[in-house]
């Protein structure tokens, strides 16, 4: 509905639109924040719009106006700010409530309705959590609440534990401090697919009003039921009946980088046998600003933030360090590279930590007879291909021809059947073994990694040492991650064009390196890159898989590739590297570690100077 038109409504229009034409507002700027300044819906924040453009704040006013912030692979997510329709705030936030409400009323019915709500450590989460409660309650929902910073996948747990028809969590991951954002779930704790997430996107974009009760009206009146003890008490037996028996005997630091991660994994850790674990201090207190976490992003794959904490675990004598993220839904960790904890430490990726934790996995299957060739293990295209070959190796199938996301795990989860599930995982640092939940879960892959390495320290071995066993038998792997970031509308075009170029004009080859074949899976086919042939006369077939936005180009060697994908939480295109050397090729892990590195660079080289030529 729109509103009347004041003159000084009338004035900032005009602003708005001379703004425009001088450069200092895009196009979708001017046509979102006409809206914002006249339609009803957005009445509450028009006093702070106005207030922008009188005070001529057009960068602001571009980066919140834009665009519409998406649904992307975690829900909706991006940086705070009061007004815009690219920003999380409480319309956009409330928006997105409301949208799932109606949707999931339209799909399931008015009756017995149900949602269970959840948040982490950021800034105005809990308010957003009670936000999301007083618009669900307000449409009929009875809204299970998890009253306290709770990790992601304890979220997921209590949907199932409540048979909840939808789910909140309220959390912007690994993101930096300044942002927020909701991931939405559907019945049986999965994030939510197609076509519900076009069908719940439709209501968010089409919602008018947004009803809502107080959060404090709701408690008092029942509509509203705290759950957390009983949820917790259930999430940890769940997670200790996925247990592997063997040793405990293993000196621990844990780090949850001043996330949630403590509240699960370390009474799931004493649980399961393990006494001697520490909390690192100084990361220890749940700060939303992350401030003893280098560049102050609180992100497990960022090697730097291991730093401090294994000098302290090189003088204190620990033998391994957890770390999840700020919503626990992803493992980091770091070990010593011999049995002498005081000597040097690395780092594991998140495709080697799967590497590890899937061989870890099967081969305790496999010892007591309960894997059969109807069992399987779940990947993404951009994880590790490692995984396939340890799934042969145990003759167990590898599903791995899933778009990014956890929620595509989930999904191949049920479809396959949760009883011949194994192990999932995807690069960015998720695992989950188990029925219990269909979201990656870090206190589980806390658990595993400790009685993994525990394992081992009675061998006399070290978790290096099991990686490097691995590269021995099925050859050796290197990934590398280029994360291209482009904000906003400038770079959004920026990473159309990239996309654009590589579908077009496909890389013929890199580092001397010939590419064979183009796999695009947003148009379905696969070309074949013929020697001196144009783009228009290669041949083509049809590509069997998912849609999505991404093009993964194959090199003439086996198991060498390149994967680009516009990311769907961030502001960037990600650059996904994959590099192989045959058993036989990797007697000599250095040789082959360096042959690899050298690989991995020139690749990135000649794809950032495309970047930048196309950028």
């Amino acid at each position: 509905m729109t509103a009347t038109a004041t003159p000084e409504v009338s004035q900032a229009l005009e602003q708005i639109v001379a703004a425009a034409g001088r450069g200092s507002l895009s196009e979708t700027a001017v046509e979102n924040l006409r809206a914002w300044l006249t339609q009803s819906r957005y009445a509450e924040y028009l006093p702070q719009v106005l207030e922008h453009i009188r005070d001529e704040r057009w960068k602001q006013l571009d980066d919140a106006f834009w665009t519409i912030i998406p649904f992307g692979t975690g829900g909706r997510r991006g940086r705070m700010y009061p007004i815009g329709s690219n920003a999380i705030n409480d319309r956009t936030i409330g928006e997105s409530a409301q949208g799932m409400a109606t949707y999931v009323k339209q799909t399931c019915g008015d009756s017995d309705l149900s949602c269970a709500i959840a948040y982490d450590t950021r800034h105005r989460s809990r308010h957003f959590a009670e936000w999301c409660a007083g618009i669900l309650v307000a449409n009929g929902f009875h809204v299970y609440f998890l009253d306290d910073y709770r990790a992601t996948p304890q979220l997921s747990f209590a949907m199932r534990l409540k048979d909840c028809s939808c789910g909140i969590m309220v959390t912007a991951s690994h993101n930096p401090p300044s942002d927020n954002a909701v991931k939405v779930y559907w019945r049986g704790g999965v994030q939510v697919l197609p076509p519900h997430d076009a069908g719940i996107i439709d209501q968010v974009l089409d919602c008018q009003e947004i009803a809502h009760v107080p959060f404090a009206e709701a408690l008092a009146d029942g509509r509203v039921e705290i759950v957390t003890s009983e949820v917790d008490a259930a999430y940890v037996d769940a997670v200790v009946a996925c247990a592997i028996a063997g040793p405990r005997e293993l000196k621990i630091l844990f780090t949850p980088l001043h996330g949630v991660g403590a509240l699960a994994t370390l009474p799931v850790l004493e649980r399961d046998g393990f006494t001697d674990v520490e909390l690192f201090g100084p990361q220890a207190d749940p700060n939303p600003d992350f401030p003893n976490v280098p560049g102050n992003v609180a992100n497990p794959e960022n090697v730097a933030v291991f730093d401090e904490p294994i000098r302290y675990a090189q003088s204190a004598g620990h033998q391994l360090i957890l770390a999840t993220d700020p919503d626990a839904d992803r493992l980091g960790c770091a070990a010593p590279l011999t049995l002498d904890p005081s000597g040097p430490w690395a780092t594991l990726s998140g495709n080697q930590i799967a590497a590890v934790l899937a061989d870890f996995v099967l081969s305790h299957r496999a010892a007591v007879g309960s894997l059969t060739p109807e069992h399987y293990v779940v990947k993404t295209l951009v994880t590790t291909e490692l995984l396939r070959h340890i799934a042969d190796f145990y003759s167990v199938r590898c599903e791995g021809d899933l778009m990014v996301g956890f929620k595509n795990i989930a999904e191949t989860i049920d479809r396959c059947g949760p009883d011949r599930f194994v192990f999932g995982a995807e690069e960015s640092h998720g695992y989950l073994v188990g029925d219990y939940v269909r979201d990656k879960d870090g206190p589980l892959a806390c658990m595993l990694m400790s009685e993994l390495v525990a394992e081992l320290q009675a061998e006399g071995k070290t978790l290096h040492q099991r990686m490097a066993e691995l590269y021995h038998r099925h050859g050796y792997h290197q990934e590398k991650v280029i994360n291209l970031v482009m904000e906003g509308s400038e770079g959004m075009a920026a990473m159309k064009r990239l996309m654009t170029a590589l579908r077009a004009e496909p890389v013929r080859e890199l580092a001397g390196m010939p590419v064979a074949s183009v796999r695009d899976y947003l148009a379905g086919v696969r070309k074949e890159i013929t020697p001196g042939g144009s783009p228009e006369s290669f041949p083509t077939s049809p590509l069997v898989g998912p849609t999505g936005d991404m093009v993964i180009m194959d090199f003439s060697e086996t198991g060498n590739y390149f994967a680009a994908r516009p990311s769907g939480t961030e502001p960037k295109i990600k650059i996904y590297l994959f590099a192989r050397l045959s058993p036989e090729e990797s007697s000599d892990l250095e040789a082959a570690r360096a042959t690899l590195t050298a690989r991995l660079d020139g690749w990135e080289s000649e794809l950032r100077a495309l970047a930048k030529k196309t950028g």
